[in-house]
C-alpha cells in the first residue's frame, strides 16, 4: 500500500540552514530537503508543511523559536503579507552575501564555470525608496488580515495596493510603501479616498466588473512624476471628474494620463494612452544623456543602480572609437546610447517594436547619429546576412530576459568572433547554462554580481568573456 505523505503538519525545532535560489530557506529533516518560506538562515523555527513530495517538501514558518543572529526587525507594517521585500528581516550585508553565493552556486552547479576573477557584489546605495515605477491595483475584495477576520464590522472592502501572492483576486490595501519616493504614497492614498468618496466602483478581479482598475506612478532621477490611471469603461463624466480632481490635488505632477482597459487582462501596450495634463512623457537622466519615458516605455526600475550597472558594463566593454558594438536585447536602447558616445557605431536589436521606436527617438534626443536599432526575433534576425549588412562587431553586449539566450544566438555570437562579450543577466542559472555554450572559443575573465533590488532574492550578474 502506497504511503500517504502528510500535508499541513507541524515540524518542530527545525534549524534553517541556508537560502535557496528563489529566496526560501533550506532545512533538512531525515535527509529530506524542506524549502521554507518566511525564515532567515540560522533561525530555529516550527514549520507548517504545505506540500510534501517524495524528494522534497515545501513549508512556511509557523512559529519563531530562536532568531538568527542575522535577523533584524522588518521596517514595513505590511511585511509577511505583501509579496514584495521578503528579505527585509535579513541584515543587508547578509543579503549581499547570499546573492553572491546564489551566483557562485549556479556557475559551479549548472555552468561548471571554474575560470574567471570574482569581484565583490556591487551594493545598492539606496535600500529603500529606490524604485522609479510602481503599479497598484484597485479591488473591492481587499485581503483580510488576522486583525480584520475577528471583527464583525470590517469596514470598507475596497483596496488599492498589491496582489497577495498566489491569489489573483485578493489585493492588500497598502498604507505606506517603502519602495518608491514621494509623492507616490500621497497619490495612492488620495486616489483611493477620492474614488470611495465619489462611490466609484473598485474592480473585482474574479468577476471582471468595476470601474477603477489600476494606477501606475513613475518618478525619475530628475525629479519628474508621471501618473497613469486605468478605467474599465469609457464613462466620460466620471473620468473627467477623477482626472480633473487629480490635477487640482497634485498640480506639480509633470505627466497625467489615463487608459481605458475593458480586457480581461492588465496588458496595456496595445491600448490607447489618453494624455490629460502636463507633458506626454517624463524625462530620465543618466550622466549627460536624457531619455523620454512614456506610459508604455521600459526603463530600469532602479535608476541610480542602473547608472552604476552601465558604468560597469562600459568599464568591461573597453569600447574604442574604432569599435562596432552590437547591443542585443537592447530594449529602449539605454545601454546602446550609453556606449555610443565612445564607439564608432552601435547596432541594437530588440524584439518589441515599440521599444525600438523609443530607442530611435532617444538617439535623436541626444544627438547620437552613430546608432542603428532593429526590431525582430533575436534568434531569427541575428544571422550571417545581418552581420554582412551591419558589419562584424568587436564588442557584443547581451542582456536577455530571464529565460536567457536561444542556443542559435550563442552560436551566432561565437561565429561573429567579437573580441569581448559582456553578458548581463537577471537570472544567474540561465546565464551559467549559456556560458557553457561558448565552449572553447571564449574564456570567462570577470564576474560581477550587482544588487538591483534590495530586500528581494533577485540578483543581476555581469560577466566579461574574451576570445581565446
Amino acid at each position: 500500500m502506497k504511503k500517504r505523505r502528510q500535508r499541513n503538519r507541524l515540524q518542530e525545532n527545525v534549524t534553517l540552514l541556508d537560502m535557496a535560489a528563489e529566496g526560501k530557506c533550506i532545512a533538512r529533516i531525515d535527509e529530506k530537503v524542506y524549502f521554507v518560506e518566511g525564515g532567515v538562515p540560522g533561525d530555529v523555527v516550527d514549520i507548517l508543511v504545505e506540500k510534501d513530495k517524495k524528494s522534497y517538501a515545501e513549508a512556511r514558518v509557523y512559529r519563531l523559536i530562536q532568531p538568527s543572529a542575522d535577523r533584524i526587525p522588518a521596517f514595513c507594517s505590511h511585511f509577511g503579507t505583501c509579496g514584495g521585500c521578503k528579505w527585509q528581516n535579513l541584515a543587508y550585508s547578509r543579503q549581499l552575501e547570499l546573492k553572491a553565493k546564489q551566483v557562485k552556486d549556479a556557475f559551479e552547479r549548472i555552468g561548471k564555470v571554474k575560470e574567471g576573477q570574482w569581484f565583490p557584489i556591487l551594493p545598492s546605495e539606496k535600500t529603500t525608496y529606490y524604485r522609479n515605477k510602481l503599479e497598484y491595483t484597485f479591488s473591492d475584495s481587499r485581503w483580510l488580515e488576522d486583525i480584520d477576520v475577528d471583527l464583525e464590522a470590517r469596514g470598507s472592502m475596497n483596496a488599492l495596493g498589491f496582489h497577495i501572492p498566489k491569489r489573483f483576486d485578493k489585493i492588500l490595501d497598502i498604507q505606506h510603501c517603502y519602495l518608491q519616493p514621494e509623492p507616490s504614497n500621497a497619490i495612492r492614498l488620495w486616489a483611493k479616498k477620492y474614488a470611495e468618496e465619489k462611490a466609484l466602483h473598485f474592480y473585482n478581479q474574479r468577476h471582471q466588473v468595476g470601474f477603477m482598475r489600476n494606477l501606475i506612478i513613475r518618478t525619475t532621477s530628475l525629479g519628474q512624476v508621471m501618473v497613469v490611471v486605468f478605467f474599465s469603461t469609457n464613462k466620460e463624466a466620471d473620468i473627467e471628474d477623477f482626472m480633473s480632481a487629480l490635477v487640482r490635488e497634485f498640480p506639480k505632477v509633470d505627466c497625467i494620463q489615463y487608459i481605458i482597459n475593458p480586457k480581461m487582462n492588465t496588458a496595456f501596450n496595445d491600448l490607447e494612452v489618453h494624455h490629460y495634463a502636463g507633458q506626454p512623457f517624463v524625462m530620465e537622466g543618466m550622466e549627460e544623456l536624457r531619455f523620454r519615458v512614456g506610459a508604455t516605455s521600459f526603463y530600469q526600475t532602479n535608476s541610480d543602480q542602473a547608472l552604476a550597472l552601465y558604468r560597469l558594463i562600459a568599464q568591461l566593454a573597453k569600447v574604442k572609437e574604432t569599435d562596432l558594438v552590437y547591443d542585443l536585447y537592447t530594449g529602449t536602447g539605454t545601454i546602446a546610447l550609453f556606449l555610443a558616445r565612445k564607439a564608432k557605431h552601435v547596432v541594437g536589436v530588440e524584439y518589441v517594436e515599440a521599444a525600438v521606436i523609443d530607442a530611435q527617438e532617444n538617439a535623436k534626443l541626444n544627438g547620437l547619429q552613430n546608432t542603428t536599432f532593429v526590431a525582430g526575433d533575436m534568434a531569427k534576425v541575428l544571422n550571417q546576412e545581418f552581420v554582412r549588412k551591419n558589419g562584424q562587431p568587436q564588442v557584443v553586449i547581451t542582456d536577455p530576459p530571464r529565460a536567457g539566450m536561444h542556443p542559435d544566438v550563442v552560436t551566432q555570437i561565437v561565429e561573429m568572433a567579437p573580441d569581448r562579450v559582456v553578458y548581463v543577466s537577471c537570472n544567474p542559472a540561465t546565464q551559467a547554462r549559456d556560458l557553457a555554450l561558448f565552449g572553447d572559443d571564449y574564456q570567462v575573465v570577470e564576474i560581477h554580481p550587482v544588487d538591483m533590488f534590495p530586500h528581494t532574492h533577485h540578483v543581476e550578474n555581469v560577466v566579461l568573456l574574451e576570445r581565446k
